[in-house]
């Protein structure tokens, strides 16, 4: 039976804890709004162009972090495959929560502007960080869970429904970071 590695290792939520909170502190300090500017109480925006993407706790771009748990999951595992489950754990929600703070910098948040469909992107809410962060230790427990071939079916059918859904996925927006191309450009906002 595989086990939920916070409970496995309890005194790891201590330092998980302490992560989140720098995390919180950090993005409070660069000037992150704590919630939608706009003031909509709703928990969640399903618009991917508008004022209101990665303001709310849930947006279409939770689940590329769902994804990318999946993929630390693995990533870690080949790394640090020594190293207990919990710890890859804490690990996982180490770089997220570091991908979190690098991603509202100035420089990328005008790199999402520039080079991919996030035209009206001006970076995530605290609150939305914070929800990015739990998709990613969700997707890291699932992929824990279901293990390599089902992760990858999953990872599949997820980046799938997010091209068809939103004309975006985790790997599309990895590779507009990249190297941006005009014609998927084009398609993405061809919505």
């Amino acid at each position: 039976m595989i086990k939920n590695p916070i409970q496995e290792f309890p005194y790891q939520t201590s330092t998980i804890a302490f992560i989140i909170l720098a995390t919180i502190i950090t993005l409070d300090l660069m000037g992150r709004v704590w919630w939608c500017q706009v003031g909509d109480p709703v928990p969640w925006s399903w618009i991917v162009m508008s004022r209101h993407n990665s303001q709310h706790l849930i947006d279409p771009y939770s689940f590329t972090h769902i994804l990318h748990g999946i993929l630390e999951f693995w990533l870690i595992g080949l790394v640090f495959r020594k190293v207990p489950v919990a710890w890859r754990f804490v690990i996982a929600i180490f770089i997220e929560s570091s991908w979190e703070v690098v991603e509202n910098t100035n420089y990328v948040i005008n790199r999402y502007r520039e080079a991919t469909i996030s035209l009206d992107y001006y970076g995530d809410s605290i609150a939305n960080s914070l929800a990015d962060i739990v998709c990613c230790g969700m997707g890291f427990l699932i992929a824990q869970k279901i293990r390599l071939w089902w992760s990858l079916a999953v990872f599949i059918v997820m980046e799938v429904i997010l091209l068809f859904w939103i004309h975006d996925s985790l790997l599309l927006n990895i590779l507009m970071l990249v190297w941006p191309m005009d014609s998927v450009r084009s398609w993405q906002q061809g919505m």
